[in-house]
């Protein structure tokens, strides 16, 4: 497009932020200060509305940060459009130019045009690189369940590959305690004590739907009905949820928790993955309780069978 540089923004769940960072550029020079993060995002809203940002003159457009920079960098005129991924704004894309230009419709359709096939490339390198996670969690999963019967040990294994492996900035699992009616944990990931140490977690009060066996996903947990704790959930910065049951058998006996620090739509591909995480769980819980039973069972056996012993 007879540019002098241009630089790609994206999203990065692991700084805990909404923001976008840049993550690629070409043609700036290694001392030149990219759009700030909160800039990015400004841009990023902004596209949502219009589709695009044309700016003539960024040494003086008030839309643009650092102006003596960008003079010093030789960048007269940007040109920012969305990098989109399932309907999504996941990053923008940048053109700099040294002249000033008043960009065509037809140079913003093709600016488009480009990052929305980055877009369809990031997603695709993203779902490869899923699905290897993926096969790596399970293998992971079945070698711990196959190694131990220490429930929380496993638990634990659980919810750092999960978190790990969908990219979600927390991730909890909490058993149900039918007596007292609440979610007790059993371990977390991600997790700050203050949030951990927030109160009990009540089962009538505290997204229901899942303890009836239901998949439930919440986009804004800080304002959604059926969620405990709204206040607490946004000072730890947790925007979305995935709730999963796990299941002894057929009985929903606990849930599986995945937090995420953005916006986030949960696919239907990731939703049944962590179904199958969660009955895995449920297994491992199973398994768990039949060998202390058989256990139990084998010590009664041998009490008996010793005390036949004292007759002869």
């Amino acid at each position: 497009m007879n540019g002098k540089a241009a630089s790609l923004f994206m999203q990065d769940e692991n700084r805990k932020s909404a923001l976008y960072f840049p993550i690629a550029q070409r043609g700036l020079s290694k001392d030149y200060l990219h759009m700030e993060p909160s800039e990015a995002k400004r841009a990023a809203d902004e596209i949502l509305t219009k589709g695009y940002i044309a700016i003539y003159d960024a040494t003086k457009d008030p839309r643009v940060h650092h102006h003596e920079l960008k003079k010093t960098e030789g960048i007269a005129s940007i040109l920012v459009v969305p990098v989109m991924a399932r309907d999504l704004v996941i990053g923008v894309l940048g053109l700099y130019t040294a002249e000033h230009r008043r960009f065509s419709s037809d140079e913003i359709e093709f600016l488009t045009a480009l990052a929305e096939q980055g877009g369809m490339a990031i997603e695709r390198a993203r779902l490869v690189e899923q699905i290897r996670k993926n096969t790596e969690l399970f293998l992971d999963l079945s070698a711990s369940i196959n190694s131990s019967l220490d429930i929380k040990n496993i638990m634990e294994i659980l919810t750092v590959d999960v978190a790990r492996a969908f990219g979600v900035k927390a991730v909890s699992v909490r058993l149900l305690n039918r007596e007292k009616k609440i979610l007790q944990l059993v371990t977390s990931y991600g997790l700050s004590e203050a949030y951990i140490n927030k109160g009990p977690v009540y089962a009538e009060e505290s997204i229901v739907e899942a303890l009836q066996g239901k998949v439930v996903t919440i986009r804004d947990a800080t304002t959604a009905g059926g969620v405990q704790y709204k206040k607490e959930k946004k000072a730890e910065g947790i925007v979305s949820i995935l709730c999963v049951p796990i299941k002894a058998m057929d009985e929903v006996i606990g849930v599986l928790r995945l937090y995420s620090g953005i916006p986030r739509e949960f696919t239907e591909d990731e939703i049944m993955l962590a179904t199958a995480i969660a009955h895995q769980g449920g297994l491992a819980i199973r398994n768990a309780s039949l060998y202390l039973a058989l256990k139990e069972d084998m010590q009664d056996l041998k009490q008996d069978i010793w005390s036949h012993r004292m007759w002869f």
